[in-house]
């Protein structure tokens, strides 16, 4: 949209149309003891080109830390490659339109996209179906946890402390506001080992799939659990772990979800995401957000894709929505569409086995250099390390030196204080291992 100054012309104008005279009488339903007085203590105005100049040399105070520095920072965000493919297509025009395609006959290209985005979902949880996407990872998990207790009745949340924070973070607030109760699983071995709070009254059983510290949890006891009482089994699944580990569907998962991210939508700076949302087909009429469905036209000769089964979105049927979510992130989604066509099955599949690989190499190496494995399981591309120092010093350290080391995770768990998170992508070389490794040698010593 182009850039348009309003004169005190064209302000006169607007407010006259309205019917007043000024822009206080415009607010004046804002009490007088809440108005700012005098002036805002701000810099004076300056001129396009001076305030262009004056904002990039802002910006060169900046980090540009994913051109500088080497990124070995994960916790749910991650520096994967992203395919030239994918901005090539999100960038046509005709992408650039509305959210919303209500109209079918001129979104049916968008529609189709969608339709494939729903279906390589689908596939790569080992679903029935998944929905248009949703906001993020986290929202969807909320959104899963308020299902199941739309289909059972019961108020309480089980959910593993191995689950990222943030996740729960979000949990928490969507449950406080429909008065549902959430009890956390500890997870002190980096997995979610004791399920006993899993009860009668429990409405869902929530498990990270590889969980926030890389660990490949066993999905089939946390199923277990949630079957003895009859509640509904939520996993939150990594697309590309999916790409080799057995997905969550084949372990009987009531509803899957995840975060797109990692499947061609570049880390920005921290968003925009892109949520992944799946379930069982006996849940299709309760799912959050909206679906694009295939049919043939009135003719029969041609495939169409239309949204379907929307009623239960708070835009249609509001007293008997299950859910006020009525978008998708459409042009994330589509890049994960175009992301998942260009690699292909075996072209993820080699992406998740590159990952594994760097991911052991960087353990080998960074052990060597001082740090300990703090948990012995199974991981996908993201470890815990033990350090002999503080690890919010030995972050700052090599930030210096051109690596963003990972997360200290003593904020989120106090006896991990000593303790950091790292994350190894298939776009990690030897080379940055090796220097890494080096550099964290120096700086623990």
């Amino acid at each position: 949209m182009p850039y348009i100054p309003h004169t005190e012309e064209d302000r006169k104008e607007m407010l006259e149309t309205i019917g007043v005279k000024s822009i206080d009488e415009l607010f004046r339903e804002i009490p007088d003891n809440l108005r700012l007085k005098g002036e805002l203590n701000i810099p004076s105005a300056l001129d396009e080109h001076r305030l262009l100049a004056k904002l990039s040399s802002l910006g060169r105070m900046n980090k540009q830390m994913l051109n500088d520095a080497v990124c070995f920072l994960g916790a749910g965000i991650y520096d994967r490659y992203v395919p030239s493919t994918v901005n090539a297509i999100i960038s046509r025009g005709e992408f650039l339109t509305a959210y919303t395609p209500y109209q079918p006959e001129l979104s049916q290209g968008y529609l189709q996209a969608i339709y494939e985005f729903q279906s390589m979902v689908s596939e790569l949880y080992g679903m029935d179906v998944a929905n248009a996407s949703m906001y993020d990872g986290a929202t969807a998990m909320a959104e899963a946890a308020i299902l199941a207790h739309g289909v059972n009745g019961k108020k309480k949340v089980v959910v593993s402390g191995a689950v990222h924070p943030h996740y729960r973070e979000v949990l928490n607030t969507y449950c406080w506001s429909t008065s549902l109760d959430v009890d956390t699983i500890p997870a002190p071995e980096g997995a979610t080992e004791d399920y006993s709070k899993v009860d009668a009254e429990t409405s869902s059983v929530i498990v990270q799939y590889p969980n926030f510290f890389g660990t490949i949890e066993d999905l089939a006891v946390a199923r277990d659990a949630a079957r003895k009482v009859g509640a509904t089994f939520i996993v939150v699944a990594d697309p590309i772990a999916c790409a080799i580990l057995p997905p969550p569907g084949e372990f009987d998962a009531d509803i899957v979800v995840g975060e797109g991210q990692p499947m061609g939508i570049s880390m920005g700076f921290g968003g925009p995401l892109c949520g992944l949302f799946s379930c069982k087909e006996s849940l299709v009429r309760r799912i959050p957000g909206r679906i694009v469905g295939r049919t043939k036209e009135a003719h029969g000769e041609h495939w169409g894709y239309v949204m379907t089964l929307r009623t239960r979105e708070q835009d249609i049927r509001r007293e008997k929505a299950t859910s006020n979510i009525c978008t998708n992130e459409a042009l994330m989604a589509l890049c994960a569409t175009v992301y998942m066509e260009a690699l292909g099955k075996n072209g993820m599949q080699v992406i998740a086995r590159d990952t594994v690989q760097n991911t052991q190499y960087a353990i080998k190496k960074l052990t060597a250099a001082g740090a300990r494995l703090r948990f012995s399981g199974k991981v996908f591309g993201e470890f815990v390390l033990e350090l002999p120092a503080d690890p919010r010093e030995v972050q700052t350290k090599l930030l210096n030196q051109k690596i963003l080391a990972g997360l200290p995770l003593g904020f989120y768990y106090p006896e991990l204080k000593d303790c950091l998170l790292v994350a190894v992508t298939e776009t990690r070389t030897k080379e940055q291992i090796d220097d890494f490794a080096a550099k964290l040698a120096d700086a623990i010593r």
